[in-house]
């Protein structure tokens, strides 16, 4: 099973939710570069389980640890590998998925692609677990575009039918750099108390929500990307698809265009201080797979977190018999939280693989 990504840059993730370790091979960065590893791991923190009120209470230290590609603070141009340690496991709670397929996981299709011999213990290789080396990644490669005066911040969008407010045509770097700096970034910080009551309703029937994550790139010059293939959104979806949970990725105004009319959809040209910009983005920076220089805006659904605590129907594959499931473990009620991280540095490594 091939878990490689990237043109010019490529990016290897290793492990498993329950293995010793988990981690990442960066191949195609830049020697000399100075890493500031205080901003990574902050960007670390901001995914990792920390038992807090929106995380599940598996706690993770999630700090990384450089074993190559790195000499005496910089990079030295050759593969970059890291990796995080797993220190907070409870194999025992996922014995019965040996046997029984969790609905809503990838238990079943990972069990068909290995013959069986998948890790099942917190979804093996296919668990948000594995999005930690993706946020490395995506941290370094934000440093090295900020100094390109490119900067990417996300907030939720909605959880469930709750709506936070949406990015307007001028965005501002600062305000896409204060989100980063918040536990769970809010446009419209009034919404926090409905969405956060909308969490704890569901955790308390031992379910969970979804929501919806609106994501940024600002600064990104007009004429990066290619045509069908290797267009922005092309590469962006592929990779964005690759996280886990998201279940659905549209751009500028996306399905909206369906009800729009030619006239509605198009953005106008015009001059602005010498630059040419459009009066509205509703393309969301793109034309044709090409940066107009406006800024790129994607959403990303993310569907509700599968491990719930409620009795669903199975099968077990031991008896050949329809089965009872109930999940134990710790896992959060809207991963949507903690996925934010995870949609900018994905978007950070697309990004990157374009122009670096």
């Amino acid at each position: 099973m091939s878990a490689v990504w990237g043109n010019k840059l490529k990016l290897t993730i290793f492990g498993e939710s329950h293995s010793a370790a988990i981690g990442v091979v960066i191949d195609g960065l830049p020697a000399g570069v100075s890493l500031d590893t205080a901003e990574i791991q902050r960007e670390m923190a901001r995914r990792a389980p920390n038992g807090g009120e929106f995380s599940t209470p598996r706690k993770e230290g999630d700090e990384p640890e450089i074993l190559s590609g790195y000499f005496e603070g910089k990079t030295t141009g050759t593969p970059l590998c890291a990796v995080i340690k797993n220190t907070n496991t409870k194999s025992a709670d996922y014995e019965q998925f040996k046997h029984i397929f969790r609905p809503g996981h990838s238990d079943y299709g990972y069990f068909l692609k290995s013959g069986g011999n998948n890790d099942y213990r917190g979804g093996g290789h296919s668990s948000g677990r594995l999005t930690a080396p993706i946020v490395f990644a995506g941290a370094i490669c934000k440093q090295l575009l900020r100094e390109k005066g490119i900067e990417i911040g996300a907030h939720i969008a909605a959880v469930a039918d709750i709506e936070d407010g949406r990015f307007d045509t001028d965005i501002r770097k600062e305000t896409l750099t204060a989100l980063t700096h918040k536990a769970f970034p809010l446009l419209d910080e009034e919404k926090f108390a409905s969405m956060r009551e909308r969490i704890a309703l569901a955790k308390s029937e031992g379910d969970s929500v979804g929501g919806i994550i609106e994501c940024a790139v600002v600064g990104l010059k007009g004429g990066v990307g290619e045509p069908f293939f290797d267009s922005i959104e092309s590469r962006l979806a592929g990779l964005l698809f690759s996280v886990p949970a998201v279940k659905g990725v549209q751009f500028g105004k996306g399905y909206e265009f369906a009800k729009m009319k030619g006239s509605e959809a198009n953005d106008a040209f015009r001059y602005k201080d010498g630059k040419i910009v459009t009066d509205t983005n509703n393309n969301g920076g793109i034309l044709g797979g090409i940066s107009t220089g406006m800024p790129i805006v994607f959403d990303v659904a993310i569907k509700p977190t599968a491990s719930i605590f409620k009795e669903q129907d199975s099968v077990d594959i031991a008896t050949g018999e329809n089965a009872k499931l109930t999940i134990k473990g710790r896992h959060d009620s809207c991963i949507a939280v903690r996925a934010v991280p995870v949609v900018e540095a994905a978007a950070a490594i697309a990004i990157f693989d374009l122009i670096g």
